[in-house]
């Protein structure tokens, strides 16, 4: 219960006063309840004249027993029964009960609908913590986590802590709140048959507590295999088009299958251990009446009686009211652990570290003014695989500098430093001669643009995306951009011009559009150091120029970094940086790297065959 108190303390005290107006309408509610049992039912044992007891009445006085408050209950009813008659006593009194029972039902609903903003703002806060988190977390993070895995759990293990946690709050004000006030009225009724009651229910809520902590390793599993299912469809699909080119439907669907069958088995075991829940605790519960039953028998039957019949059926009526309470309580204690296991899953995103952190008063960086330098970087992921070896590198403001060479030599892990995705596992790199560990990371990244291979844009309008993440923006600014990335003659021609909504990730546009859309962006930002990334490489002949031409305006007065392979595009640069294996093994530019008939060479030769 250590961790259900801790994820409490750290998601409800924002909503503590609806708390508050919970516990009080919940007290109101088993006042009312309790008025409404002792009300009733004695006063119709008098009514129907079950027995011939004559009543006298008591004077009022400080710490009467409860027997001396039915007594003058029942002695004010005779009264009435003799001036009134029964007939109108009776009517009097189920208006009466019907007017409690109304106030006692307008409470239980109140109590149960304060608490509806705690549940929702709970799941809303939980969804914004790991969301946040999710934005700041470094890449290095997400190269070792399935995207569908990070789905599942701010989505079925949040609703899961919903459902197991967040729900249980209300049991755990309510129900205690109704057991003390059930149980305090039944020991004022008869302290020895209620202690002998209570010796029953630690009994009850010890077998669920076994059965709970049973449930939690299971729906661990249960939960992983909902991961394993998520990932399966993200990855479906993300390669359907593969998929159906390689005739691996059946494939796929047998993988899914397998899957989708593991979970249902290991959620079998977590629904049948939860089904015990009802019947275990009613069975227990059942027992418990009729052992009561029992034992309050003799207590009326016996020569000494210490309870009369009237007093024993609303002590019975109060008691069967309170085992309702006792079992919520037990089923919470069954499907708090549930909850626990998704928070577990949870956690391990929220407690992930962000190790590329700004120092606590960095430099702030006003523009780029002179150049940018490697300083013997080396650099290794997490699983200790080094990738880049004592890089010596510079970049002066307003340079065109190309990286090139053969796959996995470094460039991308390389150019990936520079806005700190990564931090260098040795050496560093300073902007202007200071190092970029020391600087705010969002004026470092406010400093860049980026335009991919893979244009990364959203489900939105073409305005928002070229837009986007710039404040303000007006039509006017998307235009002009739009226009030198070459790009405003197609949205133009578009029915809703740059109100056209362009699907998951640009799916309704060609190719070359998409990177224009995303060159535009890059434009509208207006960064002085712009960093390519294949940006042709993935187009046709047509669209390879128009995006050239588009590159070429972005380029103009601004310091470049541009990844290639096609070492056609890279001709004009001012130094093309030859990598292989994560080291430089070669530096210059073109006419200079051909005549020294190395590496650079063969790569270039290779391509034009």
């Amino acid at each position: 219960m250590k961790e259900f108190w801790q994820v409490i303390k750290r998601y409800v005290p924002p909503y503590k006063g609806y708390l508050g107006g919970s516990i009080a309408l919940n007290i109101l509610s088993g006042v009312f309840n309790v008025f409404s049992f002792s009300l009733l039912i004695p006063i119709l044992q008098i009514l129907f004249n079950v027995g011939e007891a004559t009543y006298e009445f008591i004077p009022w006085h400080q710490g009467m027993a409860f027997n001396e408050i039915t007594n003058n209950v029942y002695w004010f009813v005779s009264q009435y029964v003799t001036e009134w008659g029964p007939a109108r006593v009776l009517l009097a009194l189920c208006l009466v009960f019907c007017a409690i029972v109304a106030v006692k039902t307008t409470c239980y609903f109140g109590a149960a609908a304060i608490m509806v903003p705690i549940r929702t703002g709970v799941v809303k806060d939980m969804r914004m913590e790991i969301y946040n988190k999710i934005v700041r977390l470094p890449l290095g993070f997400f190269s070792q986590k399935r995207k569908g895995d990070i789905l599942a759990r701010i989505s079925g293990d949040v609703n899961e802590v919903e459902n197991s946690i967040t729900s249980t709050i209300e049991m755990l004000i309510k129900n205690p709140i109704l057991i003390i006030i059930y149980m305090t009225v039944l020991f004022r009724m008869s302290w020895k048959l209620t202690l002998f009651t209570i010796v029953f229910a630690p009994v009850m809520i010890g077998i669920m507590s076994v059965i709970g902590r049973k449930l939690r390793a299971t729906s661990i599993e249960a939960q992983q295999y909902w991961s394993d299912t998520i990932s399966q469809v993200e990855e479906t699909l993300g390669g359907l088009r593969i998929i159906k080119a390689f005739l691996a439907e059946r494939k796929m669907t047998d993988r899914f299958d397998q899957v989708t069958t593991k979970m249902k088995n290991k959620n079998n075991q977590v629904a049948t251990r939860q089904a015990m829940a009802h019947p275990v605790s009613e069975f227990l519960g059942s027992v418990m009446i009729a052992i009561v039953l029992w034992f309050g028998g003799t207590l009326i039957l016996g020569d000494n009686a210490i309870i009369d019949a009237p007093s024993f059926m609303a002590y019975m009526a109060i008691l069967y009211s309170v085992i309702q309470p006792i079992k919520d309580l037990s089923r919470a204690a069954y499907s708090i652990p549930r909850g626990l296991a998704s928070m577990e899953r949870i956690d391990m995103i929220l407690n992930a570290e962000d190790n590329i952190k700004d120092k606590e008063d960095p430099v702030r960086l006003s523009g780029f003014n002179d150049r940018m330098q490697f300083h013997d970087v080396s650099f290794r992921y997490e699983d200790g695989r080094e990738v880049l070896h004592h890089i010596d590198l510079e970049i002066p403001k307003g340079k065109n500098i190309a990286i090139v060479g053969a796959s996995g030599a470094g460039k991308s892990t390389l150019v990936d430093l520079i806005p700190r995705f990564y931090d260098p596992t040795e050496g560093g790199i300073t902007i202007d001669g200071t190092d970029l560990r020391d600087v705010s990371t969002r004026d470092l990244r406010a400093l860049m643009g980026n335009v991919n291979q893979d244009p990364i844009l959203f489900n939105d309008t073409i305005f928002n995306n070229i837009a986007f993440g710039i404040e303000n923006a007006t039509m006017e600014q998307v235009v002009e951009a739009a226009k030198i990335a070459n790009a405003h003659e197609f949205i133009m021609e578009k029915e809703e011009g740059y109100q056209t909504k362009i699907g998951d990730r640009g799916v309704k546009l060609s190719g070359g559009q998409r990177q224009r859309i995303s060159i535009a962006r890059a434009i509208l930002k207006n960064p002085p150091i712009l960093i390519l990334d294949e940006a042709t490489a993935s187009l046709d002949t047509a669209s390879e120029r128009l995006v050239q031409e588009a590159l070429d305006n972005l380029m103009c007065n601004r310091t470049t970094i541009s990844i290639a392979h096609r070492l056609s595009t890279v001709r004009n640069a001012d130094e093309i940086i030859v990598m292989d294996e994560g080291r430089i093994v070669e530096r210059g530019r073109h006419e200079e790297l051909i005549a020294l008939n190395g590496y650079y060479k063969r790569l270039y030769e290779m391509q034009a065959l």
